[in-house]
């Protein structure tokens, strides 16, 4: 099985893009696409929906993000997975990374 992807809003929709066209089967979507957690959404929402549809969430925030993840698997739930990415990473490189996975 392949693995689902789901950008926050701060990872750049060119790797969306450029994901989709290295591969048309790779599920990667947005915060704020069609059937994902709207723009602005809690995170704790973000991660029970991950959990919930078998998405690995790739990401920036290590801000809030922790906090909320500690609460998440204190509670007993589980996340299919999570990537925090550097800031400093490239499109291309990240695009490349998250392909190679």
């Amino acid at each position: 099985m392949k693995p689902r992807f789901l950008l926050d809003e701060n990872v750049n929709r060119a790797v969306q893009r450029q994901l989709q066209r290295l591969d048309r089967e790779i599920e990667v979507l947005g915060i704020g696409d069609e059937g994902t957690p709207a723009a602005g959404s809690a995170d704790p929402y973000i991660l029970k929906w991950i959990e919930q549809n078998n998405y690995i969430l790739v990401t920036e925030n290590r801000s809030s993000l922790p906090k909320h993840l500690t609460e998440h698997f204190s509670s007993g739930r589980h996340i299919p997975g999570l990537f925090w990415i550097r800031p400093d990473i490239g499109n291309g490189r990240l695009t490349e990374e998250l392909y190679l996975i």
